[in-house]
């Protein structure tokens, strides 16, 4: 009876992980084969290995059996890594600058529909619906815009729906849609600052000129420090010239100091370049800048600094700005401590050779995950990996 019951408990375990989404476990181009064979869309989940959202859906969403019926039965499913092989690719084909982005695409590649973010099961399986409705899809959603359509709710969901893969359109939309506003609610106020992208925008005019009923809903001081925000990042841009990667110092202090102080402007200035290496791989730059910027790190939260030392961990080797990045990271730990700058502490005292140390913070670690039900993974990955030496 005892083996039968194991059997019985390994049996309904298998069952419930069988019933959910099944995704393909092949390439995209054999996806792209099979949907059109099929006569069925493609749905990708396009997702990244750091997305907090993404862990979710896997571990709450994606099992359910209603979820994995539908889906199974209208789509050829696959979970492509964006930031990984040919998902780098596919992220610029399909404009996918948000994680987790949902993508419904036909058989020849191209996308019919597309949403983003955790949702949960009901919505999930009402956004595949709507994939397999023509008259709901993002392109003939799009064409009853340049029709003329000015249904507020309409006009709303579309920008929402637009805003992370399409600015431009999105705020063309939220143009229309604020052109025929008397009144202002919390979560137009909400679309508005996500919608707005400069000082060039049209939505900014909208921003500029709504200022009276927009700090009836968020605190006067929110409001002019978004300001100061977009006025920075326009000018940001401005200054950098993506082909042949230089900065415009001159243009930038000139125009920032209009409303900041020199100093202020400066520190700005560094912060831009730093972030600017980073992306550019330009590791010598980003460090000197960072281990200028944070020689006083008092005000500076438990985030930021988390952040700031791990992207020390994965780029630099340099000893000595190693072992300031674990300054850095029991800061962090000593603000605010949680998984995810215990193992941040971890992984940077293994990288500098403090082997005790990296064991003891990634056994607390694993404890902080399990506890708050974090995926600990990768941090017993390195604990299994400090044990066996």
């Amino acid at each position: 009876m005892k083996k039968l019951s194991i059997f019985s408990a390994l049996f309904i375990g298998a069952f419930a992980l069988a019933q959910g989404i099944k995704f393909e476990d092949t390439n995209f181009a054999t996806v792209l084969a099979k949907a059109k064979k099929e006569n069925k869309l493609v749905f990708i989940d396009a997702y990244a290995s750091w997305c907090g959202p993404c862990k979710l859906m896997v571990k709450n969403v994606f099992p359910q059996k209603p979820v994995g019926d539908y889906y199974n039965a209208h789509f050829v499913n696959a979970k492509i890594d964006m930031e990984k092989g040919e998902g780098v690719d596919l992220a610029k084909k399909y404009n996918v600058k948000a994680f987790p982005t949902y993508l419904f695409v036909d058989g020849n590649g191209e996308v019919v529909h597309r949403t983003l973010g955790y949702v949960e099961e009901n919505d999930f399986i009402q956004f595949a619906k709507d994939a397999g409705d023509p008259s709901k899809r993002i392109g003939t959603l799009k064409q009853k815009f340049e029709d003329g359509e000015k249904d507020p709710e309409f006009l709303k969901n579309l920008a929402e729906l637009t805003m992370y893969n399409d600015a431009e359109f999105s705020g063309r939309v939220m143009e229309r849609y604020f052109n025929g506003k008397t009144e202002l609610d919390k979560s137009d106020v909400q679309m508005l600052f996500s919608g707005i992208q400069s000082t060039e925008s049209p939505l900014y005019k909208t921003f500029l000129s709504k200022k009276a009923d927009i700090i009836k809903i968020v605190p006067e001081k929110n409001y002019n420090y978004f300001d100061k925000n977009i006025k920075v990042s326009t000018i940001v841009k401005k200054s950098y010239n993506n082909d042949t990667k230089t900065w415009n110092d001159n243009y930038f202090l000139t125009e920032a100091q209009k409303f900041l102080s020199k100093d202020e402007a400066e520190t700005i200035l560094k912060r831009a370049k730093s972030t600017r290496a980073l992306k550019n791989k330009d590791i010598a730059t980003y460090e000197k800048l960072s281990l200028d910027l944070y020689k006083d790190t008092s005000a500076t939260s438990s985030e930021e600094l988390n952040s700031l030392a791990w992207n020390f961990f994965e780029n630099v080797t340099n000893k000595a700005s190693l072992e300031k990045a674990v300054a850095w990271a029991q800061e962090s730990v000593k603000k605010d401590e949680n998984y995810a700058n215990t193992d941040t502490l971890a992984n940077l005292y293994n990288k500098v050779g403090d082997k005790k140390n990296a064991k003891l913070w990634a056994e607390k670690s694993i404890e902080l995950a399990k506890k708050t039900g974090q995926d600990s993974g990768d941090t017993e990955k390195l604990l299994k990996s400090l044990s066996v030496q």
